[in-house]
């Protein structure tokens, strides 16, 4: 029992040490690598204390069928968090909220400044395309320009080495076949098939003799080569033949993929809806279907007859999220992407699809820009609230109950130590209203050792010793503190789940703290005081707050 008390307070020891660095990391501040892993640690402070924009829009949702607004309100704050995201701001807040029978999406985005900046990157309507394979007119342009360059350079290099210039001097400084280019352009001795088609029926049917050069160009998938034939060893199927060649590249889209496609004329204006179906009633692997308006199904059906089998390249704001094969010519304006799509893959790729342009119009009904030197008064004052209401807590503690009070505060010290690091490692954005939570519950973090306290005191006027009133009171006080935690935690939740904004941030904050200080209150500071008191403080019950006239004999 004593091994397993020691092993308890050796954990709350460590406990306190981790959340003591994480929170304060200057402690160790001269241990430089420790300190920087633990500094870079941070609090996300929110609008109101980083300072920033705050706006707010109106979305109409009077064309949207009623079971698929949630959907629509869901794909526009996706868009917006994709735009507000080119900021490369940390934690900006998108959330949507219904406000009586008006629906309204709200921005928050810390430490930007400019607020016309953020009203046009946010109303900017991402960009969703269906391309075709192939290449416009501009960007073929520019192939053939660039590949009439390299064949008359091919050219030229194998007029020279016609009129007496060193094939392997050319071949080291113009080859572009990294392989054998160093080499002087030699390839050493290979058999029939090593090459493309046009290389092998040059080298093993061109009647070539040894050292002799090929007279013209041999032109590839690779680009144009200069060959020369050195010698051949072997026959029939054992024939090898050793050659050395100069190669020119061409551009290809196999080399370049980012110019494989061309627009259509078709984008995310025409798509009316994408969502996740399955095969055979649910029982096989999720697709994607398609849905288009009266204009898009006429692309796509155009689009469809003419690439069959080939692939048709959905992009998003330039980027392919998807290169479908199509099967068969669709012309109902309805089609189904197959993959081996996992659920959250297919539910992600009809969300972008979905998020192409903003499903439903936004108005824009409130806006306000926060200064940051008015949030970082606000942070100051808040933490210095904070400290005040510690402070006048742990005093508290110590005149009351004494010892016991001692042991409390060094608890809440631990619960606040917790707190700060729950903030740092969670990613939770800590606004004002939170810090009011969080300030709220150091005062809730003791009610619960004031209720063991008092009803120790209580045991130990009865007569029963200090560490038998101890235990009796964590005994008897449990279901009271039990019963006000449940309900803190309940008015917390119903506060989060129907309030928005700073009220979210309030209960979200209160609701930690109320769960993290029941710990601290039942866990750390039981632990604490049952290592710590033994039989020296039994003749000393003012130590604990109760004079030994009032203890019945």
């Amino acid at each position: 029992m004593k091994r397993k008390l020691q092993l308890k307070f050796a954990g709350v020891v460590f406990l306190a040490v981790v959340v003591g660095l994480i929170s304060y990391p200057q402690a160790v501040s001269k241990i430089a690598p420790l300190y920087n892993t633990l500094n870079k640690l941070k609090v996300n402070l929110g609008l109101d204390l980083q300072g920033g924009i705050h706006l707010e829009y109106k979305a109409d949702v009077s064309k949207v069928d009623p079971a698929k607004i949630t959907d629509a309100l869901q794909g526009a704050q996706d868009v917006i968090e994709r735009r507000i995201n080119a900021f490369g701001v940390g934690e900006p807040l998108v959330q949507t909220a219904q406000s009586g029978g008006d629906y309204r999406v709200i921005v928050e985005i810390p430490g930007v400044k400019d607020i016309e900046q953020a009203k046009n990157q946010i109303k900017e309507t991402p960009l969703l395309e269906f391309q075709e394979e192939g290449m416009d007119p501009q960007t073929q342009q520019m192939f053939d320009s660039l590949n009439n360059k390299a064949k008359e350079k091919a050219a030229d290099l194998l007029d020279q080495i016609k009129k007496g210039a060193s094939f392997e001097d050319l071949a080291k400084a113009n080859s572009q076949d990294p392989g054998s280019k160093d080499a002087g352009g030699d390839l050493g001795f290979v058999k029939k098939g090593t090459f493309v088609p046009e290389f092998d029926k040059v080298l093993f049917e061109g009647n070539l003799k040894p050292g002799e050069l090929y007279p013209d160009l041999v032109e590839s998938q690779f680009g144009w080569h200069i060959i020369k034939f050195i010698e051949s060893r072997g026959e029939g199927d054992n024939l090898e033949v050793h050659a050395a060649h100069i190669l020119l590249t061409k551009m290809t889209t196999d080399q370049y993929p980012q110019f494989k496609y061309k627009s259509t004329g078709l984008t995310g204006k025409n798509l009316k809806s994408a969502s996740v179906v399955f095969q055979s009633q649910g029982l096989g692997e999720p697709q994607i279907s398609l849905r288009f308006d009266e204009e898009g199904t006429k692309l796509f059906a155009d689009l469809t007859k003419k690439n069959l089998n080939k692939t048709i390249a959905i992009l998003l704001d330039g980027k392919i999220i998807s290169a479908p094969t199509v099967q068969s010519e669709i012309t109902n304006g309805e089609a189904v992407i197959t993959g081996k799509f996992t659920l959250q893959e297919a539910k992600t790729l009809a969300q972008n699809l979905n998020t192409g342009a903003l499903p439903v119009p936004l108005t824009l009904v409130s806006q306000q820009s926060v200064e940051a030197s008015l949030g970082m008064d606000s942070l100051k004052k808040s933490l210095i609230a904070g400290a005040i209401g510690l402070g006048a807590v742990i005093v508290f503690m110590l005149v009351f109950y004494r010892f016991l009070g001692l042991v409390a505060s060094l608890a809440l010290l631990i619960y606040t130590g917790l707190m700060i690091t729950i903030f740092k490692m969670s990613g939770i954005t800590l606004t004002l209203s939170g810090i009011a939570g969080f300030i709220l519950s150091i005062g809730m973090a003791v009610d619960a050792n004031v209720l063991i306290f008092e009803r120790t005191k209580e045991e130990i006027r009865g007569g029963r010793t200090i560490t038998g009133s101890l235990d009796e009171g964590f005994k008897r006080a449990w279901t009271s503190i039990r019963d006000g935690n449940i309900s803190s935690l309940l008015t917390a939740g119903v506060l989060y789940l129907m309030g928005t904004g700073f009220v979210k941030g309030f209960a979200a904050t209160l609701f930690i703290g109320v769960v993290v200080s029941m710990f601290t209150a039942v866990v750390v500071t039981r632990t604490m005081l049952k290592f710590i008191i033994s039989d020296w403080i039994h003749e000393r019950t003012w130590l604990v707050g109760v004079r030994k006239k009032n203890i019945q004999k």
